[in-house]
């Protein structure tokens, strides 16, 4: 068997670098890592989004396909009730699209809200933590 170990990145798609930047960084925590010149990553724990924008060339070393804005549908993992990932989302004046809602993960069952970036791509926050046990 192959030994891989885990998801180290994705690529995204954006159309404007600063309103993704603002956007992954202030509503879904991501660090923002400079990898040279105007071009950004972002960082959420062991993993990272590499960013793909304007102005940016990597030549012929994309998929078939390239990712495009609006394209992509990632889940995060919230570490909360999601509850508190509605109220964040709210506070920053972005929709909950669809939920909260019932959902299965990678951690196996969880509650999860969508909504959207600046590009429409569609993000997902699921927690693992039932809401009707806190205390």
């Amino acid at each position: 068997m192959t030994p891989v170990t885990g998801l180290d990145h994705v690529v995204i798609a954006v159309s404007d670098w600063r309103a993704a930047t603002d956007f992954y960084r202030d509503v879904v925590g991501a660090e923002v890592i400079g990898v040279g010149g105007d071009r950004v990553a972002f960082r959420i724990g062991p993993h990272q989004l590499s960013v793909h924008g304007p102005g940016l060339d990597l030549g012929g070393n994309v998929a078939r396909g390239p990712v495009r804005p609006g394209n992509s549908d990632i889940c995060f993992v919230w570490a909360g009730p999601i509850e508190e990932a509605v109220a964040h989302l709210r506070r920053h004046d972005v929709e909950v699209e669809t939920g909260p809602v019932r959902r299965v993960g990678a951690g196996g069952a969880g509650t999860s809200v969508y909504f959207r970036d600046p590009d429409g791509s569609l993000l997902e926050f699921i927690s693992y933590q039932d809401s009707s046990q806190q205390p």
